[in-house]
């Protein structure tokens, strides 16, 4: 067992969530008659999911801070159906289609997180207010009918990776390739986290568990490139599984290196305590909520080019999915706990309920009904097991090992990052009432501990 911590590299419950997921693919595997773990089936799983797994990263960072956004599948639908009528009507060229309604995505989000961050409406009225008038301008944009998107945008919502060089290899080359350059990463990875441990003088595992949580790990993504590289001819990893991961890296290393991640966190955390460490929690809210729309304007248009055309109801019901899949990645109601790791093994544990309900020929009622159960039950054991001084049901995974003190302010600290300068301090916020319940839960640790 210490062996076995070792190589994980903690507690063995924050892995939770990542075993439920492996459990549940061999569980479906096995009940669908081996129908689960092919080629086709995961390349559909992804590129189907992808734009629910992009809201997630955005909405893990709204409900840090403390807010909801109910808007995000309404925003995803205006911004396909303006970039289809641009492309059809107005004649603009596909790059400058996906161009303008990226930009009419910020737009809604700049105009929501005005009436959060300077207003001071509550997130969850702004954008249910935005849910209702941006489904009206949808359908009024729509005239109730579909509109086609050109090819381009059929390639970034359903295409795949191109085939090139010799055919000995069996497999879609590009995949490989893709799949070489993801265990490479994680080796010098690996080297450079344990040169910085011995720079630091720290206690380095042997080097046993190196090269063991190497080997492992290699093989994991070997798999994983096996089985999307050798699909039917024409088949590789989608594109937009390749735009998710570029999002899953920008965006984890932004929330947990950046001075603006810590930002998020220390406002989710406690707003008053953030605002008298410096922190400018207005302009917080505001870029958190313009990146949440941004997000969706990104979802919208890779569904809409999945779907070859958009329709007047795309977006529906988006935003309870992007919802749950936060919540059972571990992050709180409360806010200040979170993460965009986290928030993707959610988001795969709802796909793979999708996806396997369906090969097994479970009605969409019932599907509903025991994906409501499942969020019901992680959140329901996340909360029993903190109520019991352990970690929560996602554990710690990825997660900072102790908080920052900034100006008397705790907020999470990634090992080796930097204290900085926080700025100054916004007379509203100092003048808010500090002794207000701060998020940290002293059982689980700072904002942003509980993150798988």
């Amino acid at each position: 067992m210490k062996s076995l911590k070792q190589i994980l590299g903690g507690d063995l419950r924050q892995y939770t969530m990542v075993v439920a997921l492996v459990a549940l693919l061999v569980a479906f595997h096995i009940a669908s008659g081996g129908r689960m773990l092919t080629s086709s089936n995961v390349q559909n799983l992804l590129s189907g999911n992808a734009y629910v797994l992009i809201l997630a990263i955005g909405m893990v960072m709204v409900i840090v801070i403390g807010q909801i956004d109910l808007s995000v599948g309404s925003v995803a639908g205006v911004v396909g159906m303006s970039a289809a009528l641009s492309a059809r009507d107005l004649h603009f060229p596909w790059w400058l289609a996906i161009l303008t309604g990226l930009v009419i995505g910020i737009a809604i989000g700049a105009w929501q997180g005005f009436w959060l961050a300077k207003v001071g409406i509550p997130g969850f009225i702004t954008t249910l207010a935005g849910m209702m008038i941006f489904r009206g301008v949808v359908i009024w944009l729509s005239k109730s009918i579909s509109v086609p998107v050109p090819d381009e945008f059929r390639f970034l919502g359903a295409g795949y990776l191109p085939e090139w060089g010799p055919t000995f290899t069996q497999m879609n080359n590009s995949t490989l390739l893709l799949g070489i350059i993801g265990i490479g990463v994680f080796g010098w990875s690996e080297l450079r986290r344990r040169q910085k441990t011995q720079a630091l003088g720290a206690e380095v595992p042997p080097v046993w568990v190196a090269v063991v949580r190497f080997f492992v790990v290699a093989v994991v993504i070997g798999y994983v490139t096996y089985l999307f590289g050798s699909g039917r001819p024409g088949t590789s990893f989608p594109v937009p599984g390749l735009i998710l991961a570029a999002l899953v890296i920008i965006y984890h290393v932004v929330t947990q290196r950046t001075t603006f991640g810590r930002h998020v966190y220390a406002v989710g955390g406690n707003r008053a305590a953030a605002a008298l460490s410096g922190v400018n929690t207005k302009r917080t809210y505001f870029l958190v909520m313009m990146n949440m729309s941004f997000l969706a304007a990104l979802a919208g248009i890779l569904f809409v080019g999945r779907a070859t055309a958009a329709g007047p109801s795309d977006g529906t019901s988006w935003e309870l999915d992007a919802i749950a899949a936060v919540f059972i990645g571990g992050a709180a109601v409360s806010g200040g706990i979170g993460t965009v790791i986290g928030s993707m093994v959610g988001g795969l544990v709802m796909a793979v309920l999708n996806s396997g309900l369906s090969l097994m020929g479970v009605g969409a009622d019932k599907t509903q009904i025991i994906k409501g159960l499942v969020l019901l039950a992680a959140v329901a054991f996340d909360v029993y097991n903190k109520q019991q001084g352990r970690p929560s049901i996602t554990g710690r995974l990825f997660a900072s090992k102790a908080p920052a003190t900034v100006g008397g302010a705790s907020e999470p600290r990634v090992a080796g990052a930097p204290i900085v300068d926080l700025g100054p301090v916004s007379a509203e916020d100092a003048s808010t009432d500090v002794t207000s319940t701060v998020q940290d839960d002293p059982l689980t640790g700072p904002p942003g501990s509980r993150t798988l």
